[in-house]
């Protein structure tokens, strides 16, 4: 129990610090002329960021206050298998990047790294990978026009 309670402490803290840290910027923020959404003035952004920020602290606090006690067991031994995933993942992306295109080298970086977590299975692995291949070439390769072609043969 006792690593859970220090878990907690920490959360309370960081979302404690993270909720001043906004407040200071909304307030300090507030010192410039804020706008409208359509006129932003230089104090629009400290705000809204401080917000952000004060409500992401809240929420920690929150999350940690409602979790519950109890005793973690921490594993001191590498995760092996997650590690060797991992690598391997990144392997198959330069690999297929270069001589497969995004398409191919994104759906083995992802599906080969979400392997490598005990709670997914296969078909779950697959699932993320083929949404992470849509994500990608709709940000990449559509929105921002990358210029990595979506399929390549050698």
């Amino acid at each position: 129990m006792e690593k859970q309670v220090n878990k907690n402490r920490g959360d309370y803290f960081g979302g404690t610090l993270m909720f001043l840290i906004g407040l200071g910027a909304m307030l300090r923020g507030r010192s410039y002329h804020i706008g409208t959404l359509t006129d932003m003035g230089a104090g629009f952004f400290p705000v809204a960021l401080g917000v952000i920020i004060a409500l992401a602290g809240i929420a920690l606090v929150v999350s940690a206050r409602l979790s519950t006690l109890k005793e973690v067991e921490e594993k001191l031994t590498p995760e092996w298998a997650a590690w060797i995933c991992i690598l391997a993942g990144i392997a198959a992306f330069v690999i297929l990047g270069r001589y497969g295109g995004l398409v191919p080298a994104t759906f083995a970086i992802v599906f080969i790294s979400a392997l490598g977590d005990r709670q997914n299975t296969w078909k779950s692995a697959l699932v993320l990978a083929f949404g992470m291949v849509v994500l990608a070439v709709v940000v990449f390769w559509w929105a921002l026009q990358l210029q990595f072609p979506l399929f390549s043969w050698g």
